[in-house]
């Protein structure tokens, strides 16, 4: 963990990684791991044919690099096998950013939302 990421990147985040899929077709998922962020929580709207559509979403920055969209994540530590059952929301989006400093661990932009 590079120096800056130290100091902001203090909370803890649990993952749960896609796997596979089982014989009726659902996606299976890897115990739950733990890793090191911060996040911003949001709500956006968009009116549309049928009316205001609301989305919740959260932007988790952190150096973990092992996230991938379909995975679950929550804010917080949990050892749910379940990423349902724990609350957790389903990654949409992943941006990385270069580590300009130091270039030993970039950093991402993970976006979740319920899913």
């Amino acid at each position: 963990m590079t120096i800056e990421a130290n100091w902001s990147y203090t909370a803890p985040m649990t993952i749960w990684r896609k796997s596979g899929t089982n014989q009726f077709g659902d996606t299976t998922f890897l115990p739950p791991e733990t890793f090191m962020g911060d996040y911003q929580g949001g709500v956006s709207g968009k009116v549309g044919d049928i009316g205001l559509t609301v989305s919740d979403a959260t932007t988790i920055w952190s150096e973990y690099s092992n996230a991938s969209i379909g995975d679950f994540i929550i804010i917080g530590e949990s050892s749910e096998l379940s990423p349902p059952v724990a609350g957790a929301h389903k990654v949409m989006f992943i941006t990385r950013f270069a580590d300009t400093f130091h270039r030993t661990a970039d950093d991402y932009a993970i976006i979740t939302g319920k899913g």
